[in-house]
């Protein structure tokens, strides 16, 4: 009897999974890497919603797709050895995108428009990406040139986002890898509930961008982006309403601004670079801006730094950062500034605003010497109790004596990346339109001498300082200078 009942337990189990279980390759896929096998994949999806829902089974091959179209209650599963190839423009294998209306001026055409890429779901819930697979986006583009009807260069089908997912709830995206994910390797926008967990990826765009969502996790993820940003929160027009971008963690991550490529085949080869990479940022899209974001327990390297950025009239508040370990850093190690840029309706009157944010446990080597920390509000609108505590940078030095004298940019309108703004007038923090600074334990040292001061105030109001451990080159008379009223300095 025990036997029997063992047997019918195990019939049970395997019928269930022959149930539940849709094997793209009873479909007609070949997993050739030559045969176009996104249809065969989109009808095992339809079958899998017409029983109920299940797993969608991807086995080992080589895949050659243009748009797969996920669906609610399906676990799309990447079996180790299988890859999604991403098909080139000319078989026009991709979706048309949709046709947005209303206010597609608002955001670039990459976070407005999510038909035309290799994966995508829309309005579906319970929805699932997994395995030890991989993604290969080698047929998509990582220009920002989207249109509705996905009109390209005169090409129409060309695909540009590896994974694009609009106003879905539930979704978990766990294990895979994605490499070449085009103008975005994850796009999530206006979507609920989710889970991204152990990703690898090695892209030459955007890693992972976020907006518009909430009640999400980002844990234990490699995001190499030796051209664009890695981990990005984004509140865009795109929904075409102002949407807050919270209640989002993200930890336990590693960033990389390593050649495209060189992360996943082990050779970790430094990029170079003009602009930017890597980093973890809010912004710069922020119509309904970020609150209740927290980032700790993670590695930068060849990166740029953290960004925190509301120039849309949006609210940044409530935002905390811990544990971060950085090495060899590009531009700046950490960015907090809001603007009027106000790409958005004329209606929306308010201005940016920026409180709360506390920062603290942050080792970084070799930063780049164009910036220090910058913490920058605007004339009338300061940023509001800003907290900055045990922080240690060691940066390369060299900032000429004059910069001490600079009338550095104001935001304003422009776009908000400090490489535009020039080298800093500090080479340790520079602070200005801030009401209620407070910064504590912070060690700053030079590789070769900086004849800026350490530290820069300007319409700085109720700071508070303590503990600043930093050197002065020649001629330079003190480390912290005050272009402020209404500074408390405590020196212990």
């Amino acid at each position: 009897m025990r036997f029997m009942f063992l047997a019918m337990a195990f019939l049970a189990a395997v019928v269930g999974r022959a149930v539940n279980q849709y094997n793209v390759c009873d479909y007609g896929a070949k997993g050739d890497g030559k045969t176009l096998d996104s249809p065969a994949i989109n009808a095992a999806i339809e079958a899998a919603v017409a029983g109920g829902g299940g797993q969608v089974l991807v086995p080992a091959g080589t895949y050659l797709c243009g748009s797969i179209r996920l669906r609610s209650n399906i676990d799309f599963h990447l079996s180790a050895g299988a890859i999604i190839l991403a098909a080139p423009a000319e078989m026009k294998a991709y979706d048309e995108s949709e046709s947005f209306g209303g206010f597609p001026e608002y955001q670039d055409g990459g976070h407005t428009y999510f038909h035309n890429s290799l994966i995508w779901a829309e309005g579906q819930t319970n929805v699932s990406i997994t395995g030890h697979g991989m993604i290969d986006g080698a047929g998509l583009t990582k220009k920002d040139t989207e249109k509705a009807g996905n009109v390209q260069g005169g090409s129409i089908g060309t695909g540009d986002k590896a994974i694009a997912l609009k106003l879905c709830r539930r979704v978990t995206l766990r294990d895979i890898t994605i490499y070449r994910g085009g103008h975005f390797a994850v796009i999530m926008t206006g979507c609920d509930l989710s889970t991204l967990d152990n990703l690898t990826i090695d892209t030459n765009r955007d890693g992972i961008d976020i907006d518009c969502c909430k009640y999400m996790t980002i844990t234990n993820c490699r995001v190499n982006t030796p051209s664009d940003d890695a981990i990005v929160l984004k509140s865009s027009y795109a929904l075409k309403k102002p949407v807050i971008c919270e209640h989002i963690a993200v930890t336990n991550c590693n960033v990389t601004g390593y050649k495209c490529g060189s992360l996943l085949d082990g050779t970790y080869i430094p990029e170079k670079v003009n602009w930017v990479c890597g980093r973890f940022k809010l912004g710069t899209e922020s119509n309904g801006g970020y609150r209740n974001i927290a980032l700790s327990n993670c590695t930068f390297n060849y990166s740029s730094g953290l960004a925190f950025e509301s120039v849309d009239r949006g609210i940044m508040e409530n935002i905390v950062v811990n544990n971060i370990s950085m090495s060899h850093v590009h531009h700046y190690p950490v960015y907090i500034t809001t603007g009027c840029r106000n790409r958005g309706p004329n209606d929306l009157t308010h201005n940016s605003t920026a409180r709360d944010i506390k920062i603290s446990n942050i080792v970084a080597d070799d930063c780049d010497s164009l910036c220090s920390i910058i913490v920058t509000g605007m004339p009338g609108e300061p940023l509001r109790d800003i907290s900055l505590s045990n922080i240690r940078l060691k940066f390369r030095g060299g900032g000429a004596r004059e910069l001490v004298d600079k009338d550095y940019r104001e935001q304003s309108t422009h776009y908000p990346e400090p490489k535009f703004a020039g080298q800093t007038p500090a080479y340790g923090l520079y602070a200005r339109h801030v009401d209620g600074l407070k910064v504590s334990d912070m060690v700053f040292d030079c590789v070769r001498p900086d004849y800026r001061p350490a530290v820069v105030l300007d319409d700085v109001n109720g700071a508070r300082l303590s503990d600043i451990d930093a050197p002065t080159a020649d001629g330079v008379e003190k480390i912290v200078i005050f272009r402020s009223e209404n500074v408390k300095v405590i020196d212990r």
